[in-house]
């Protein structure tokens, strides 16, 4: 193989590297209480706020049962499900 050739290919994996890296999103990590938890959600108090997380059984796999009361960690990306665009688009009087 010539030197461009490995450069073509190099410069190739590195770009789907990038974009399978750019497309996780943002990890948030959040410690707080277990409020509420059923095999598909949970809610846990940190402060005033409350978090409430879709879940897969899978997820917690291994850790200990989720009880009211206990502290986790959770681990999360925010994850857009479906994006609307409005028809009418931002009205230019009301921006600053």
């Amino acid at each position: 193989m010539n030197s461009k050739m490995i450069c073509l290919i190099t410069a190739t994996i590195l770009t789907l590297n990038a974009q399978l890296f750019a497309a996780d999103g943002k990890t948030y990590e959040i410690t707080g209480t277990v409020v509420a938890a059923t095999g598909t959600t949970l809610a846990i108090q940190k402060g005033t706020e409350k978090y409430e997380f879709a879940i897969d059984p899978a997820t917690i796999k291994g850790s200990a049962e989720l009880k009211v009361g206990s502290t986790v960690t959770v681990r999360s990306v925010m994850s857009a499900t479906k994006v609307e665009q409005s028809a009418a688009g931002p009205n230019p009087a009301s921006s600053p």
